[in-house]
């Protein structure tokens, strides 16, 4: 039987100006309904002098207020809830590393939608109802595991609602499943792929053939690492727990950016400095707005994560517009010795100069200096216990990133297995300077 190339083949294949006219009669409803229903959105429009009659459609949206993190904190627990809250079934939440935790409400519409957008992303994959899916985000309030869960549910396939954690059963169960798609963060996947090399296991013999992998930054030459290591075709997916949670936007076969699910959620790219609103193919800040959500609908929400929007003509044949890789975080990037600086950067480095994606970048600061040093995992074919061996690849690693950067680290190559292994999202920075500001 011949693979299903689309989940919702109508709104997948939607010509350009539809999608524009659906979208422009969603935001002049969406907006009546927050201004109507939620007391904070109604100040912010009426501060900035907009109405709803002001929105006639999709062109007007830049007259609309951001809103950011700061606002669902300043809001907490139910200051932008826009349905009573008797009519909402789920709420899922970001962990608290600044504060308060960021809530997000869901009622059946709602989760309706989010499972298709996780449909549609599995369905890209490759995945039907013949596939075995091992769902190995975290479940529970982050989003990763109840979206992939659902979304394998709508499609049909057999789920395995692993969750993360406990490497061994996670090995076991895709050996004695056949599990054929894994869901997981890229940097577990690449976990995962080491265990397997560990005991023996190639890639030849294990019955992955593709991952959907999301929830953290990761590169292209990461992707390669993956692929190589299990066997698979490995495709990105994005989303958020403040616009719904992965299946925002999804990768295709075609592997060259993720295509936003535009029946729901419009997109745009921002100046992050001043708020412009920066035309197709410029680098900025992404910013979401939720068209048909009902019980938390962000309007104009600013992501903070730096990437390219690019509308082209896909040989998957959607016609969704696609966001490119995130490059990193605006409030995610470095600013060392005054130059900015993204983990992907680095990475992107590593990769390419066959180290280890494990590594660990931490700055601190002497007086009124600031100290980068970058911790790398060397692979146990590299690993040489003369100090002279090592010292020649730490310079010669050393030179690489800092044409990379502009700007030289203290590189550190250590043993393999030195630096912590991550279950869920890798931690790849330790900012000391935080400490003593």
């Amino acid at each position: 039987m011949e693979k299903r190339k689309y989940y919702q083949p109508d709104a997948e294949t939607m010509p350009v100006e539809e999608i524009k006219k659906l979208q422009s009669e969603k935001l002049v409803e969406q907006v009546k309904h927050v201004y109507a229903h939620v007391p904070y959105y109604k100040k912010l429009m009426d501060e900035k002098g907009v109405k709803p009659e002001d929105i006639k459609g999709i062109e007007d949206i830049h007259k609309l207020p951001f809103v950011s993190k700061s606002d669902l904190r300043d809001t907490y627990p139910y200051g932008l809830l826009a349905v009573d809250l008797a009519d909402c079934v789920r709420i899922q939440s970001t962990s608290g590393t600044t504060g308060k935790r960021v809530i997000a409400y869901y009622t059946k519409h709602d989760l309706d939608i989010w499972s298709d957008c996780c449909a549609r992303a599995l369905v890209a994959a490759g995945v039907d109802k013949e596939d075995v899916v091992q769902v190995s985000y975290g479940y529970g309030l982050f989003t990763g595991g109840p979206g992939l869960n659902d979304g394998s549910h709508k499609v049909g396939s057999l789920t395995v609602p692993m969750s993360s954690g406990n490497t061994d059963r996670q090995l076991t169960f895709i050996n004695d499943l056949n599990v054929t798609c894994l869901c997981c963060t890229p940097s577990y996947a690449a976990y995962i792929a080491e265990s397997f090399k560990e005991k023996g296991i190639s890639p030849d013999q294990i019955s992955l053939k593709a991952g959907i992998f999301g929830a953290e930054p990761w590169t292209n030459e990461m992707r390669r690492t993956i692929e190589k290591g299990l066997g698979i075709k490995a495709y990105d997916i994005y989303g958020l727990t403040e616009i719904s949670g992965p299946g925002v936007s999804f990768e295709c076969e075609a592997q060259t950016g993720m295509h936003i699910n535009e029946d729901h959620f419009y997109a745009e790219v921002i100046d992050p400095d001043t708020g412009e609103v920066l035309p197709e193919g410029t680098p900025g800040e992404l910013v979401f707005t939720c068209l048909d959500k009902e019980a938390f609908p962000l309007l104009r929400y600013r992501t903070r994560d730096i990437c390219i929007l690019v509308r082209e003509q896909c040989s998957c044949g959607r016609t969704f517009i696609k966001m490119k890789k995130p490059t990193g975080r605006s409030d995610d990037m470095l600013i060392i010795k005054g130059v900015n600086v993204f983990p992907s950067q680095i990475e992107t480095v590593l990769l390419k100069e066959n180290y280890s994606e494990n590594y660990q970048i931490e700055v601190s600061r002497e007086g009124t200096t600031d100290v980068f040093d970058i911790y790398v995992e060397l692979l146990p074919e590299q690993f040489d216990d003369t100090v002279k061996s090592i010292a020649e690849k730490e310079k010669a690693l050393k030179g690489a990133i800092k044409a990379m950067l502009g700007i030289v680290p203290n590189v550190h190559l250590v043993a393999p297995k030195t630096i912590t292994r991550s279950e869920g999202k890798a931690v790849r920075v330790i900012d000391k300077r935080k400490l003593v500001d």
